[in-house]
């Protein structure tokens, strides 16, 4: 199981000097399994990732792509990803139903003209939409010469404005949560998410905030590194990785939260762009 994040940036991107080290695209992350390929959410970081992969010279490509909810920097990426472009490549989109409109509407609606020259409906490639349900789960099978253990990812409803999906994947005993953009403070949400993180490998978590920020920021569907820490301390996670860092965030500042997030729980790390794990 190998993880590469290609964009770590929230709310919109940030490129300038102040960010080079950690990038300022928006959010994506890629976990490799085998010769199978999850996305999950397709900001601004998802274009890079769709030259890499047909760098890799595999054919066709077939990558199955999960979106944690459809605010803009969440799939405004997805139309500058090369291989949906490419005929015989394959794709399958999951997102859940919590939003007011399905994934498949959204995609559609920020590739309508006059807003880009090519429509949803035009691509090349095969796109298959499925809308999930909080309490699913997805098994994938890979190939048999491969390996005979199946992939399986679950799902937990998070706290955000107009909804948001975490994810799981576990594999051959290995866990990575995927839970970015939620906001702590209410039980039940509370409860799922120490519930979906329970005892991961890696949890890729919200951090966009500082403890000292939040109440200013409250309701805003966000959490702190000071969360972070405290879930993953809760549900005895291995390694916390801190994501969708604040578009005003510097290196130098995100440096410093790191610092005091592995001061109080070691095995903490703020993602940059480039930044790869192997389980």
């Amino acid at each position: 199981m190998h993880v590469k994040f290609w964009g770590v940036r929230g709310s919109i991107p940030a490129p300038g000097p102040e960010t080079s080290r950690y990038g300022g695209n928006t959010s994506c992350v890629e976990v490799s399994i085998e010769d199978e390929v999850l996305v999950f959410d397709s900001g601004t970081g998802i274009r890079k990732l769709g030259l890499d992969l047909i760098k890799r010279g595999k054919k066709p490509i077939a990558v199955s792509i999960f979106i944690s909810h459809t605010h803009w920097d969440h799939i405004q990426g997805f139309p500058f990803f090369t291989p949906v472009f490419m005929p015989g490549n394959a794709f399958q989109l999951y997102g859940g139903k919590t939003f007011s409109a399905s994934l498949e509407e959204c995609l559609d609606g920020q590739m309508q003209h006059p807003n880009f020259p090519v429509m949803l409906r035009q691509l090349p490639s095969t796109l298959r939409f499925h809308n999930l349900q909080e309490g699913e789960s997805l098994t994938i099978d890979l190939n048999p010469e491969i390996s005979n253990d199946p992939i399986h990812v679950t799902f937990e409803r998070l706290f955000h404005p107009n909804g948001v999906f975490s994810y799981r994947v576990d594999y051959k005993g290995k866990s990575i949560v995927y839970a970015t953009d939620n906001e702590p403070g209410g039980p039940e949400f509370d409860r799922r998410l120490v519930k979906i993180a329970q005892g991961a490998d890696v949890l890729i978590f919200d951090a966009q905030y500082t403890p000292e920020e939040y109440p200013s920021k409250k309701g805003w569907g966000h959490s702190t590194w000071l969360d972070g820490v405290k879930v993953a301390k809760r549900a005895g996670v291995k390694q916390l990785v801190l994501f969708h860092h604040d578009p005003e965030r510097s290196d130098d500042e995100l440096d410093s939260i790191e610092a005091q997030a592995r001061a109080q729980f070691a095995g903490t790390v703020a993602a940059y762009e480039g930044m790869e794990l192997n389980l």
